[in-house]
């Protein structure tokens, strides 16, 4: 019995063709006897396939699947050994997350609403011209009294981005008021703070903070 069907039949006499001859064989499908019928078959397309019972759980025991064969999966919860091209534990990775989170003071709460990080900040004296601490941001220049410019170490992606301004309290009861002037830049911007005795009056704040959110 063949083991192959046909893909075309030839008639006694019929002219033998190019294409007749391509048909024969890429026309041609497996015939059952081909395979045990056992282990494998043949589909409905006239393909082997291997079935079900033809794949052994013996082939691959337990025993020979250990850990140390997979190479590219690590358990550091430190995640210190990590590559562009190995995995880590769901373990490690939750470990790694939470001393993340309790490291760095994130506080995890509950709803929907997204979170939007701090892209800069600034602790600085504008009477004495200090930068006493910062983040992003690479200096403070004094444009004048109460007029300060901040300069980011890494640029905003663009103008979009919001300035908090809060400033200290020299003189009980004094009231004044902070402004960002226009325009910002992707690069700095600057801030002023007016005296409440006059409208263009500015003044100098020992305490001035600021903070980017974008």
């Amino acid at each position: 019995m063949s083991i192959i069907n046909k893909g075309t039949a030839f008639s006694n006499g019929e002219q033998l063709t190019a294409d007749k001859l391509n048909d024969l064989i890429d026309l041609a499908t497996f015939d059952q006897s081909a395979t045990d019928s056992a282990s494998t078959t043949v589909n409905t397309s006239g393909q082997i396939v291997v079935k079900d019972s033809g794949v052994s759980t013996a082939k691959i025991l337990d025993a020979s699947v250990t850990f140390a064969k997979l190479t590219d999966v690590i358990d550091d919860d430190t995640m210190g050994t990590a590559t562009a091209t190995n995995l880590a534990t769901s373990e490690s990775i939750k470990a790694y997350v939470d001393t993340e989170i309790t490291d760095h003071g994130i506080t995890q709460t509950t709803g929907t609403a997204p979170y939007f990080g701090v892209r800069a900040w600034a602790n600085y004296n504008g009477t004495s011209d200090t930068l006493n601490a910062s983040g992003n941001i690479a200096s403070v220049t004094k444009n004048g009294t109460g007029l300060y410019t901040f300069t980011f170490t890494t640029a905003m992606p663009d103008t979009n981005y919001a300035v908090s301004l809060s400033y200290s309290n020299e003189v009980n009861g004094q009231h004044g008021v902070g402004f960002i002037n226009k325009p910002l830049n992707t690069t700095h911007f600057q801030v002023a703070h007016y005296d409440a005795s006059g409208s263009g009056r500015t003044t100098d704040k020992e305490f001035v903070f600021i903070s980017v959110i974008r």
